[in-house]
């Protein structure tokens, strides 16, 4: 890591700031330049909501507020230890906009604003990958909101960039659903997905998909790849009126639909390019009302908007 050109002058408080995202749009196995299979998922970022994080630095322990930030507060710690602070404390406050239990990153965005607070009030500057390393360690398992609006897929058990896809994703309109409102997921709790042969397999063509759909803005090939690792995804960890809200995404004009792969959304995708777009989410909203799932967001990828629909 890095010092900071404050010379490493401790500050009266350092902040943290990150966006959460909505799931992921391919998460499976794949290869490395040389050949190893890692766990590895490529996120689709959502920012109308985030994580903050305040770092006062003091003397003796470490406090957080509120008291259950568990994984925020270790990290924290890693961080101070990872500056060689080891007898250092201080208090952490942090805040939160993000659901949580519905996979929209709301461990990770805490933890990652919690490391970025720490480091800003102490003059360092971490890159993403150390940030990835330190959040990895908070939470056995995290995922690439560090990086930003870059398209990466991304070793969400080791903390390291498997490819650099791209600056970002097509732009994407994408009407959310909470499959199973007042249940949640845990995260680490959840056992890792027992992927069978024919599935791996099938992630070596996704993945070259959507390289090219990222290489090239094409947002109906990105759609269909976001729909296949759905589809696998229903596997493992089933949402309720799958086939329902994927048949009603068909039905209206969208490109397809991604999901949480820990969590228990589902993204409704369409091309904010289309003109016919607005009357396509007007449709979608209104079918999904139908089934007793009204979307409760609205957003793109390409734009800071948040249009809470139910």
């Amino acid at each position: 890591m890095r010092l900071g050109t404050r010379g490493n002058q401790r500050k009266e408080r350092g902040f943290g700031r990150v966006n959460g995202h909505h799931g992921e749009i391919l998460q499976g196995i794949f290869p490395d330049d040389a050949g190893r299979l890692h766990r590895g998922l490529v996120t689709l970022p959502c920012d109308i909501v985030s994580s903050t994080a305040v770092f006062r630095p003091a003397p003796g322990i470490l406090v957080t507020v509120p008291d259950d930030k568990l994984k925020a507060a270790e990290a924290a710690r890693l961080t101070l230890d990872s500056l060689g602070l080891h007898d250092r404390g201080g208090h952490l406050t942090v805040e939160s906009t993000i659901p949580v239990g519905l996979g929209m990153g709301s461990s990770t965005a805490d933890v990652v604003a919690a490391i970025r607070a720490v480091a800003d009030a102490h003059g360092a500057a971490l890159g993403a990958d150390e940030v990835a390393r330190l959040a990895v360690r908070a939470e056995t398992a995290s995922d690439s909101i560090m990086h930003g609006d870059l398209a990466v897929l991304f070793a969400q058990r080791e903390g390291i960039v498997l490819e650099h896809l791209g600056p970002a994703l097509p732009p994407l309109e994408i009407l959310s659903v909470n499959t199973a409102p007042g249940t949640g997921v845990d995260t680490v709790k959840q056992p890792p997905a027992d992927y069978d042969d024919w599935e791996v397999q099938a992630f070596r063509p996704l993945r070259g998909m959507l390289r090219r759909a990222i290489r090239t803005g094409d947002a109906a090939l990105l759609g269909r790849v976001a729909t296949a690792s759905a589809r696998i995804s229903q596997r493992h960890l089933p949402k309720p009126a799958f086939e329902e809200i994927n048949a009603i995404a068909a039905s209206t004009g969208a490109l397809g639909i991604q999901v949480a792969h820990s969590g228990t959304v589902v993204g409704l995708l369409f091309d904010p390019r289309n003109p016919a777009t607005a009357r396509r989410v007007a449709e979608a909203t209104s079918r999904l009302d139908t089934i007793g799932l009204p979307p409760a967001l609205h957003f793109r990828t390409d734009a800071v908007e948040v249009r809470h629909v139910a």
